[in-house]
């Protein structure tokens, strides 16, 4: 009988939502929307059913994080990575075409990493087109000249290079045509290891 049949009725739902949370948007749910999926009014509540889980070998958490529940054991093997949303590069390009074959599960189905969909030419000239995906690797920190997932103070995300400067950051767009963003507040929330376009 393996862990997973061990579990109550209630464990195993919760064990699904959190699995369901962090493989469609990258990261896990918090303590009150446990709650709230469940109506589980106390979040001790929540907070019993998360250390049944975590004596049981399935998550792990880190103290006075909110957000970091961790699967550590899955009943199957889940291949691909998280699409967790669209990011802005400019306005409507036409791709560019290539003709190459390659096994993205052996690349890219890192835990750490996210795809995102590309909206936008600001980055053809790194050969990153409207219609791409982009595998980004999860970080908070990039090296000058990096191609990062980069989300402003008024919670706007945009790809773009990320260079350091005085007293700001420049976010430079890979498209000669278009003008560098200069902003102070700002985060890393990845760094792009690889593009994936479709050809149809």
């Amino acid at each position: 009988m393996s862990v997973f049949d061990q579990l109550t009725k209630r464990q195993a739902q919760i064990y699904d939502f959190i699995r369901d949370k962090i493989k469609n948007r990258g990261y896990g749910p918090t303590v009150r929307e446990i709650g709230d999926q469940f109506d589980i009014a106390s979040p001790n509540g929540v907070m019993c059913h998360l250390k049944a889980l975590e004596k049981k070998g399935l998550i792990s958490r880190e103290p006075n994080m909110s957000r970091a529940i961790q699967l550590l054991a899955e009943p199957e093997e889940v291949k691909g990575l998280p699409l967790i949303g669209q990011i802005a590069a400019g306005v409507m390009h036409e791709a560019i075409e290539q003709d190459e074959r390659v096994d993205f599960d052996t690349l890219f189905n890192k835990k750490n990493q996210f795809a995102l969909h590309v909206r936008g030419d600001s980055m053809i000239e790194a050969q990153i087109a409207d219609g791409d995906y982009v595998i980004c690797r999860r970080q908070r920190n990039a090296r000058p000249g990096q191609i990062v997932v980069a989300e402003t103070g008024d919670g706007e995300a945009t790809l773009k290079y990320w260079y350091p400067e005085a007293n700001r950051v420049r976010l430079q767009p890979a498209n000669s045509s278009m003008k560098p963003i200069y902003v102070k507040d700002v985060k890393v929330l990845g760094v792009v290891v690889g593009v994936v376009r479709r050809m149809d």
